[in-house]
């Protein structure tokens, strides 16, 4: 950025000064107008351009002279970079009625080049020159550099994330930063008598840290030059050439913080190189001949720290972002449980069958590392971060801090896989704080806006109500991603209040390449009333949520409920479809879920751009438990979504034909959009402890194909 140079003209004394490369320098004529004078005109010398800005009344004279018209301006530029000091020079001649010169005023300047470049472009390559450097734009066509926030954990040595540490341990921690190039080019003795200094403001000082690479002899040295506490940094012994920068991240967009950060480069001159006054020689005769010595000039005078040109560059910190289920698998975590009735051991092989089906790894979480915790889902979300040059997964670990609150920390966090979290203070954090509460739909255009990234979907009370909510601290910073827009949807009818307890998404292959399955009683009461019709109203359903300490643990294979329908099981019972269809009272319940949903199917709709052909219906009943619902049965809706294939909470619907019609029905659903259904058995490991298979597994997926830069929130 340039910034306005004002260089006071003298007719007693020749003027010095250093100007950079095609920034203007207004020459301030009027202080030093003689007594008598009424016209005056410029030369230069070949490289420096004149420019006499004027308003349009004010013409040239026949003689080409100007009037001393005090809103004339005088500005000079030069366009090549000196290669000895002050060998660009300025006359001003000051002319009085009887049109002879009474008077001249001479301006020596030395043009040095300095610029502070950065990948504008967004191309990985530091570009010299780039326009409006101080400018980020979005979209297709904007330009701005993009910064990471360092927040993986390269060396295995280091406490906490790569952004803690105020120097760098490894050299693979420079691939996380952006570089930013300091490029000088003119007379070596300039820099001596001026300095160069590398700025940042101290509001994002602490968003932000600077790495000088100094070449050496042994190895190269990063030194730290800007960040928290070093707001500015002189830099010595400057020779043309480059001067080679890392950037790293400090901080996400948050809650009073946009994201930006503006680092500069100053040129000033130094207080002690003042120079002393000689009187300036005849040169009527030759205007632009001057004495090739120059004994006792004196220069432009500054204040100290006065600035003569700033260069200005901003970056953008590069937001954390969330994978829709669409996305490729890449890695399924799900945590271990060997102890006690509620064992997953069966839902382990069940999952591993599907996984080897999907082709994908699965990382289990060992009882001692989760603490007997089993609600991955709940514990942390995965995303991913993004620059040009570089991208990596970083896992966003909930305020929830249950058994699982150091895993993420301790297991996830490392090279080239990052962390974040945010924490409430003052209260703890609610059910709805869980990240089983908050999804994101995939791509969507929503009258004509498009959302390449799809839209973050938080779990809320309605926009009236007073409930349970989402942490502010959480809420802000996903708002302060921007990218993806999020949408505050009703989940707080829920006992848990999760939103992946009656919606998620599937990928198909036409339309808009997914469906929205959202949990429907009214599907589920349909669905038994045609069995019933057709005689099979005795057939019995397996509901219930809360177990005995006595239900032997032989139950959890998944044939036995079918098999054994006369089992005792305390806390669950098996209810015919005739029992269910007569059950006002459980009518009456999820006639309420049933509006409670049809409120969100509004929302979504207009929020997501849908139409009912992009919507799907699985049926689903719900039981109150005072003012809140939850599944009678395990939630289908609550499944992993693996590409094609889908692992959904076995139903134990009514069996009609050897077949569980509830399964017969979902896949009657999905497999033409070529899908595969397997329904895992995790009635006691999940089911009646309020969750399902999607609240114990969690997915590491591709990041999405758009560049966050390209959208337009």
């Amino acid at each position: 950025m340039s910034q306005r140079q004002v260089v006071q003209m003298s007719t007693s004394h020749a003027s010095y000064g250093v100007c950079v490369l095609g920034s203007e320098v207004f020459l301030d004529t009027h202080r030093s107008t003689p007594k008598g004078a009424t016209s005056f005109d410029v030369h230069a010398t070949s490289a420096v351009t004149v420019h006499i800005i004027h308003s349009p009344m004010t013409k040239p004279m026949l003689n080409s002279r100007w009037p001393l018209d005090p809103d004339i301006e005088v500005v000079v530029t030069i366009g090549v970079t000196s290669k000895t000091v002050n060998d660009n020079k300025v006359k001003i001649s000051y002319y009085g009625r009887e049109e002879n010169e009474i008077s001249v005023a001479w301006l020596y300047l030395t043009c040095v080049d300095i610029s502070l470049d950065v990948d504008v472009n967004r191309n990985g390559r530091v570009r010299s020159k780039g326009k409006d450097k101080a400018n980020w734009t979005w979209g297709p066509d904007g330009q701005g550099a993009v910064l990471l926030v360092n927040c993986d954990k390269d060396s295995p040595n280091m406490v906490g994330t790569d952004s803690n540490q105020v120097d760098i341990q490894t050299p693979a921690d420079l691939q996380d930063m952006s570089v930013m190039l300091l490029r000088t080019q003119g007379p070596s003795s300039i820099f001596a008598d001026y300095q160069l200094v590398l700025h940042v403001s101290e509001s994002d000082a602490d968003k932000v840290r600077v790495f000088h690479a100094i070449r050496s002899d042994s190895h190269p040295q990063y030194k730290p030059v800007l960040g928290p506490g070093m707001l500015s940094c002189t830099l010595d012994c400057v020779r043309s050439g480059e001067n080679t920068f890392y950037v790293e991240g400090l901080a996400f967009p948050d809650a009073g913080f946009s994201g930006l950060v503006s680092i500069s480069v100053s040129l000033l001159e130094v207080p002690h190189k003042v120079r002393g006054i000689y009187p300036i020689p005849d040169t009527t005769k030759s205007p632009l001949r001057l004495p090739t010595t120059s004994p006792g000039v004196l220069p432009l005078q500054y204040s100290p720290g006065t600035p003569i040109f700033t260069d200005t560059v901003v970056f953008r910190m590069a937001p954390w972002i969330m994978t829709p289920n669409t996305q490729q698998p890449l890695e399924v975590f799900v945590c271990s449980i060997k102890r006690g009735i509620n064992s997953n051991e069966v839902f382990l092989e069940e999952l591993q069958a599907l996984l080897r089906k999907a082709n994908c790894k699965m990382t289990i979480c060992s009882e001692l590392e989760s603490r007997s915790d089993r609600w991955i889902q709940d514990e942390l979300e995965f995303g991913y971060v993004e620059a040009p040059h570089k991208s990596f997964p970083v896992v966003f670990d909930s305020p929830r801090n249950r058994g699982l609150k150091d895993f993420a920390f301790k297991k996830i966090l490392g090279p080239d896989f990052g962390y974040v979290t945010r924490v409430p203070r003052g209260c703890d954090a609610c059910s709805l704080d869980s990240f089983g509460n908050l999804d994101v739909s995939p791509p969507v255009t929503v009258r004509g806006k498009e959302y390449p990234l799809g839209r973050i979907l938080i779990g809320s009370p309605l926009p009236w109500a007073s409930g349970r909510r989402m942490s502010k601290v959480v809420r802000d910073f996903l708002y302060a991603q921007k990218v993806q827009a999020p949408v505050e949807v009703y989940s707080e009818w829920l006992s848990v209040g999760h939103v992946d307890e009656f919606l998620t998404f599937v990928p198909a292959y036409d339309r808009k390449g997914f469906r929205l399955l959202l949990a429907s009683p009214s599907a589920c009461f349909k669905l038994f009333q045609e069995k019933q019709r057709q005689g099979h109203g005795e057939a019995t359903q397996l509901v219930g949520k809360t177990m005995g300490k006595d239900v032997p643990v032989s139950l959890g294979a998944s044939n036995v409920l079918h098999q054994c329908p006369h089992i005792g099981i305390v806390g669950s019972e098996r209810r015919s479809i005739d029992d269910i269809l007569a059950d006002e009272g459980l009518r009456n319940d999820n006639k309420h879920v049933q509006r409670c949903i049809d409120w969100n199917r509004d929302l979504l709709k207009h929020e997501l751009g849908l139409s009912e052909q992009d919507i799907i219906d699985i049926p689903q009943l719900f039981i109150l438990r005072g003012s809140r619902a939850e599944a009678l049965f395990p939630d289908m809706v609550n499944m992993l979504v693996l590409g094609r294939h889908l692992g959904i909470p076995k139903p134990f619907g009514p069996l009609v034909a050897g077949q569980c019609c509830l399964e017969e029905r979902v896949r009657a659903l999905l497999q033409p959009l070529g899908l595969s259904c397997t329904f895992i058995n995790d009635f006691f490991s999940y089911h009646v402890l309020s969750g399902d298979v999607h609240c114990g597994t969690n997915v590491r997926r591709k990041p999405l194909a758009v560049k966050w830069w390209h959208v337009v929130p």
